[in-house]
């Protein structure tokens, strides 16, 4: 798990850190597992106050794995090794699936989660950030629904939480069309909680000054404004139904093949 997700404890902070620095951190079976692994870890762990998710190196986090998409290119799927045979429909951890809760197992866990992003955070990586209850960017960084340029949805978490943060017509847009936007844009769109030179820093600050308070007051402020949420569980299936008629079918493999080889799509009509 070491080898995608770091965990180093301090005085009640957990420092989180995707350490594939060299893929972007990209999102693959191993990192799924790590994240989901490192929340299970995390939601045992004796004095937690606050956590700190990051990624090392150049970018938060880039989305699926490249590698992933080649091989759906090539013999279709949905991307995720093993996950051919996998019906996301079923829920296996709570209200979510596999992929799902690598997302929404922050949400679950009882203590502040404070994303430090720089780069981009893109597609799944996008939605890994937005499991966070704050997010801190860096003025350079990008993000992007970026789904859509693969032909699939958004389908890890980040819709029940994206309808609570972003007006809904400016939700569509991004969803329907992809467009990366930036730091300053996630700011305006409510996206981002600030924009910070040294977002890690100023998260593990943030972290320490949370980390200070009542731990009683804090967890309980998190059920509490987790309960704003209107039930996730409709919200958290439509993604995995929708994106399952979708995977692996002619339209999407073109989305795929187009983009892998660099032209326009040809798309059949519906």
């Amino acid at each position: 798990m070491e080898d995608r997700v770091r965990v180093t404890m301090s005085e009640g902070v957990a420092d989180v850190r995707l350490v594939r620095a060299d893929k972007m951190n990209a999102l693959d079976a191993a990192m799924v597992n790590a994240l989901v692994g490192t929340v299970d870890r995390l939601g045992r762990e004796q004095g937690l106050r606050a956590v700190v998710l990051s990624g090392e190196g150049r970018a938060f986090c880039a989305g699926l794995d490249m590698g992933r998409f080649a091989a759906m290119k090539e013999s279709g799927g949905n991307g995720i090794a093993g996950g051919e045979t996998r019906d996301l429909a079923v829920r296996t951890h709570g209200l979510a699936n596999l992929p799902q809760q690598a997302v929404w197992g922050w949400r679950q866990l009882p203590v502040p989660v404070i994303a430090a992003i720089q780069g981009v955070a893109f597609g799944g990586g996008f939605q890994l950030a937005l499991g966070a209850d704050i997010r801190l960017l860096s003025p350079d960084a990008r993000m992007s629904i970026m789904e859509i340029k693969w032909g699939l949805v958004p389908d890890m978490a980040g819709t029940p939480i994206l309808a609570s943060l972003v007006r809904d017509d400016i939700l569509r847009e991004l969803t329907f069309t992809g467009r990366i936007f930036s730091a300053q844009e996630a700011l305006q769109y409510g996206l981002a909680t600030r924009l910070c030179d040294d977002p890690h820093t100023e998260a593990m600050q943030l972290a320490r000054e949370i980390a200070g308070k009542s731990p009683d007051a804090i967890r309980a402020a998190k059920r509490m404004l987790n309960n704003l949420i209107v039930d996730p569980g409709p919200a958290l299936l439509a993604e995995s139904v929708e994106q399952q008629k979708l995977m692996g079918k002619p339209n999407q493999l073109e989305a795929v093949r187009a983009n892998i080889e660099k032209r326009a799509p040809r798309f059949a009509d519906v």
